[in-house]
C-alpha cells in the first residue's frame, strides 16, 4: 500500500507510528534502574521499541504509570525490524498485601457495637 511514496515519508510515517504507540501506551518494562516503554502487550508477550531496548530475557517488572502491575518472565526475545517481540512463561500479578491463609467469611459483621 505504501510502495509508492518515497523512503524518506514511509520512514517518517514509521516513526510517527512509533511515536503514537509510545504515547498511547503507560505500559513500561523496568529492569533495576532502566525503563523501557511498552509498545503493544496481549496475553502471553509484549513488544518493545529495539531502538532504545536491549535484549531482555530473565525477570523484569511492568508497570502502568506508577503502579506495579505484573512479574514477568521473559524467556524469548525476537528482533522483527526495529522492534523486540518479547514472549513470556509467567506473568504475575502483584498484590499490595499479603494473601490472606485462612477463610474469611463474608457473612461476619465488621465490627461489635456495644450495648447503649
Amino acid at each position: 500500500m505504501l510502495n509508492f511514496l518515497s523512503k524518506e515519508v514511509r520512514e517518517g510515517l514509521e516513526l510517527a507510528r512509533k511515536a503514537k504507540e509510545r504515547r498511547k501506551s503507560k505500559l513500561r518494562v523496568q529492569v533495576g534502574d532502566a525503563v523501557f516503554p511498552v509498545l503493544r502487550f496481549w496475553h502471553d508477550g509484549f513488544v518493545l521499541d529495539g531502538a532504545l531496548t536491549p535484549h531482555l530475557r530473565g525477570l523484569v517488572d511492568l508497570y502502568d504509570g506508577s503502579r506495579h502491575v505484573f512479574q514477568c518472565l521473559i524467556v524469548a526475545a525476537t528482533v522483527d525490524g526495529d522492534e523486540i517481540t518479547c514472549e513470556f512463561k509467567r506473568l504475575t500479578h502483584v498484590a499490595d498485601k499479603a494473601p490472606l491463609d485462612f477463610w474469611l467469611d463474608p457473612a461476619l459483621p465488621v465490627g461489635l457495637l456495644p450495648k447503649a
